[in-house]
C-alpha cells in the first residue's frame, strides 16, 4: 500500500516538474518572440536615422543653402562705410554696475538713461503690504 501512495506521489512530482518545464520554455519562447520584435524595431529605428541624416546632409549642403539665400534674401555685400571706428564705441560701464554680483546685465539696464527696469509687457509689481513677508 505505501508503494502505491509512494508512486502516486512520484507521478505527481513529475506532472508537476513537466508543467513547470512546460511553463519555462512557454516564457522563453514569449521573451525570444519579444526579442525579435525588438531587434526589428531597432533595425527600423536605425534605418529611419540613417535617412535622416542622409536628408540633413542634404539639407545642409552649403552649395544648397547659397542658391536658396540667393533667391528668396536680397542680400547685399557689406559696404566698407558700415564699419565704425573704436573711438565712437560707447564707453565700459563703471564697475559699480555689477559690484554687489547679482545681475550685471540687469545693472547695465537699470543704468541706461530713461529706463525705469520694467518692460511695456510687464506691468509693475505691487507694493508688498506693510505686514507681508518678503520674497
Amino acid at each position: 500500500m505505501i508503494l502505491r501512495v509512494l508512486n502516486f506521489v512520484v507521478i505527481g512530482a513529475l506532472v508537476l516538474a513537466a508543467a513547470y518545464v512546460y511553463r519555462i520554455k512557454f516564457n522563453s519562447t514569449v521573451q525570444a518572440e519579444r526579442l525579435a520584435r525588438l531587434r526589428g524595431e531597432v533595425r527600423h529605428e536605425c534605418d529611419t536615422i540613417a535617412g535622416l541624416r542622409a536628408e540633413w546632409g542634404q539639407l545642409d549642403n552649403p552649395e544648397r543653402i547659397e542658391e536658396l539665400a540667393n533667391r528668396y534674401l536680397q542680400l547685399k555685400p557689406i559696404a566698407p562705410t558700415q564699419f565704425d571706428t573704436l573711438d565712437r564705441m560707447p564707453a565700459r560701464p563703471s564697475q559699480n554696475v555689477w559690484a554687489d554680483g547679482a545681475d550685471p546685465i540687469g545693472g547695465i539696464i537699470q543704468t541706461l538713461p530713461g529706463r525705469d527696469g520694467i518692460t511695456g509687457s510687464i506691468p509693475a509689481p505691487a507694493p508688498l503690504p506693510s505686514g507681508a513677508p518678503k520674497q
